[in-house]
């Protein structure tokens, strides 16, 4: 938490799926095991970037 630099990013994407099917031609893999819904405004998701950055995606859901 106190450490210099940036630990977390999130980004909204328009589609999630595609951009998880983009990345994982990259070696890149969720951090869980699933997409996860929030109540009805998102669905998100977590892969572990460059440097060990936890990278947050987002797509709005409506």
């Amino acid at each position: 938490m106190n450490a210099l630099g940036y630990l977390r990013v999130m980004f909204e994407v328009d589609d999630i799926d595609a951009t998880l099917t983009r990345l994982a031609a990259h070696g890149v893999q969720l951090v869980s095991t699933e997409v996860v819904q929030y109540e009805e405004a998102y669905r998100l998701c977590y892969i572990r970037g460059p440097e060990g950055i936890l990278v947050g995606l987002a797509q709005s859901i409506g």
